[in-house]
């Protein structure tokens, strides 16, 4: 079974992961680049997921530079989502700043949320952190992406592949169109680079589609997903809400 994602962009309170939590999603896709929460905003949703055992993940806005993503981590992240991730160079720099050395270059800080803010030795956060608490997310919404998903693939500590489906149909000329040939192909190319490489394969952007979602799951191979955000549950169910409502009135 894939790894279930609910997606924040919106909501700010903390009890939206036992919420998310309660449905019987695994974890966090706390939303930094198309959302107007800040650091601090992802660091207490990212404590939440801790305690909730809900893992937090994280996507940071693209190019947002090394600071950025080690206060993202520092903040209680247990990885980190690069988007537009286009060449094998751009993933090894992504990996760099998620590991600690000798693997990568994060800088070390202490009481770190993953380790319930306790003093921890170093070579202990090391070694945890590097093996399970930094995975790599690598968004694969460009054609650029596409033309080079073998060696963007190949680059060691890369932990996910994830497919920006909305950005990438736009990019191959087929907006939105998920059950095209062109789009369906791309795919196709990731999976076969996931198998190839031993990453794991993600899809975002295809929601309440589940024909589509069956294919990616038993035929791809995809093993993450993010199955919905908080905005488009409540636009969805706000609708549905109405519409109950209003047909039931009377003229």
């Amino acid at each position: 079974m894939p790894g279930k994602a609910f997606g924040i962009r919106l909501a700010t309170n903390t009890q939206i992961v036992q919420l998310a939590q309660n449905a019987g999603f695994d974890s966090l896709f706390i939303e930094l680049e198309h959302s107007t929460l800040s650091i601090d905003d992802a660091s207490r949703l990212s404590m939440a997921g801790l305690h909730a055992g809900i893992t937090p993940f994280v996507r940071v806005p693209h190019q947002c530079g090394n600071g950025f993503v080690q206060r993202v981590l520092d903040g209680g992240a247990m990885g980190v989502i690069f988007p537009h991730i286009q060449s094998a160079a751009e993933a090894k720099a992504a990996v760099a700043i998620s590991k600690y050395p000798p693997i990568g270059c994060r800088s070390m800080t202490g009481q770190l949320p993953a380790f319930s803010l306790k003093p921890t030795p170093a070579a202990t956060v090391i070694q945890e952190s590097n093996i399970s608490g930094s995975s790599v997310f690598l968004m694969i919404e460009n054609k650029e992406s596409i033309d080079h998903i073998d060696e963007i693939a190949a680059v060691e500590g890369v932990d996910v592949l994830l497919i920006g489906s909305n950005d990438l149909s736009i990019e191959l000329g087929v907006p939105s169109a998920f059950t095209s040939e062109r789009f369906r192909s791309a795919l196709e190319k990731v999976s076969a680079a996931c198998k190839k490489h031993g990453k794991i394969m993600g899809l975002a952007g295809i929601y309440d589609q589940p024909e589509i979602q069956d294919w990616a799951i038993n035929t791809l191979g995809v093993r993450y997903l993010l199955c919905q955000q908080d905005s488009g549950l409540i636009a969805g169910g706000a609708v549905k809400c109405a519409a109950a409502v209003a047909a039931i009135e009377r003229p």
